[in-house]
């Protein structure tokens, strides 16, 4: 992995000779300065667009365009494909949009399409609701590279690395090679690690998609989601799937993204940072088994987490004894929010097997780590763990 405060070499952003992470998130997507203008434009509200003569333009019809998703479709763009003229991003209403957007858009039935088993619990409802179109799903773990063995005659391999809750690891580089020798495309849910974490494009992706709503926004008050891809054929129909199911982000939650970015090396490093001592503090615990985190040395992913991510990601996760116990432990928690999604400044954690839809424990705990004091954290934690002994 390399030093967390640069891009690793991967490239230069086309906007200026800057490499670092953290240049990269803060002028991204920003436009050329206009005395008396501001910095980042504010949110156009706008259904419609003055339009005489010809429908000619970029700006026609609000369900089409707006002038704020352009500068964010830009600043996604140059951090999760910098250097990459060809890419192209667009925005969603959220994670799911974005997902469905390229799965519906590029399979048609007869088709047949890889899943993860043990990626986000609601794949399985997308794998429902594709059969009924005839498309055939195949699923196989993400560990070991396993969606390997039923790549035979797919159209699309869909990966989730690292997955979530389980936080396994593939090789995107090694599916992506066998997946295009075998005439599919291959999409990579990057939400997790964020494209500071790593970037499925530049590692033979077709796709990058993911949820906007986690770290890359971090404040847990957005919906959002995003695809990058470099085809512009498959673009094209991602597109038209965004405009006929109109699953469009408003122009408030676009620039709030935006403006969220700006902070995003700064949030991604603390909370990174503090990922890895929590989960080096809960390796000392006899009562915490099953303990997942990419970045530690030891843990089953590492070694292909290390060669492909530049940052590990904010999530740990681990199993106490009992389905009780893990309530008690959540519930003496004081700075972590008892709460379901994952990447915001505010740390926050759950019982995944309450949902239902994962195969997971029932005393399975997914923590998000927050920009609280690591020693704060990690002492809030241990305390709990402590108090909830008995």
């Amino acid at each position: 992995m390399s030093d967390s405060t640069t891009d690793g070499g991967c490239g230069t952003d086309p906007r200026g000779p800057f490499p670092g992470d953290g240049t990269r998130a803060v002028r991204a997507g920003l436009p050329e300065s206009v005395k008396h203008e501001p910095t980042l434009p504010g949110p156009v509200f706008a259904a419609h667009f003055h339009l005489p003569g010809d429908p000619t333009g970029p700006y026609t019809y609000g369900r089409d365009e707006n002038p704020t998703w352009t500068l964010l479709e830009q600043a996604i763009g140059e951090l999760e494909a910098p250097g990459q003229d060809g890419a192209e991003t667009l925005v969603f209403a959220s994670g799911m949009a974005a997902i469905s957007s390229v799965l519906f858009s590029q399979l048609r039935a007869g088709d047949t399409v890889v899943l993860p088993d043990d990626g986000y619990q609601a794949l399985p409802l997308v794998r429902t609701q594709l059969e009924a179109y005839g498309v055939e799903v195949r699923t196989a773990p993400t560990g070991g590279d396993a969606q390997l063995d039923v790549l035979d005659g797919a159209r699309l391999l869909w990966i989730e690395t690292p997955s979530n809750p389980g936080l396994d690891v593939c090789d995107v580089r090694r599916l992506a090679e066998a997946a295009h020798a075998r005439g599919a495309l291959v999409a990579v849910d990057n939400t997790l690690a964020t494209p500071l974490g790593q970037r499925p494009l530049e590692l033979g992706a077709d796709f990058a998609v993911a949820s906007g709503t986690k770290q890359l926004t971090g404040h847990g008050d957005i919906l959002l989601g995003y695809v990058v891809g470099r085809d512009a054929e498959a673009m094209a129909a991602v597109r038209r799937w965004r405009k006929i199911v109109g699953a469009i982000p408003g122009p408030m939650e676009a620039w709030l993204a935006h403006r969220s970015i700006a902070t995003l090396q700064l949030r991604v490093d603390r909370q990174n940072a503090t990922a890895l001592t929590l989960a080096q503090a809960l390796r000392e615990r006899p009562e915490v088994t099953g303990l997942r985190y990419p970045g530690l040395p030891d843990d089953p992913s590492h070694r292909v987490a290390s060669q492909q991510m530049r940052r590990f990601g904010c999530v740990v996760s681990f199993t106490l004894p009992t389905r009780a116990r893990a309530d008690r432990f959540l519930d003496a928690l004081r700075l972590v929010d008892a709460a379901t999604s994952f990447g915001g400044v505010r740390s926050t954690a759950e019982r995944r097997g309450r949902w239902g839809g994962d195969a997971v424990p029932e005393g399975f705990i997914r923590f998000s780590v927050g920009a609280e004091d690591p020693a704060d954290l990690v002492a809030d934690v241990l305390h709990a763990l402590d108090e909830t002994a008995a």
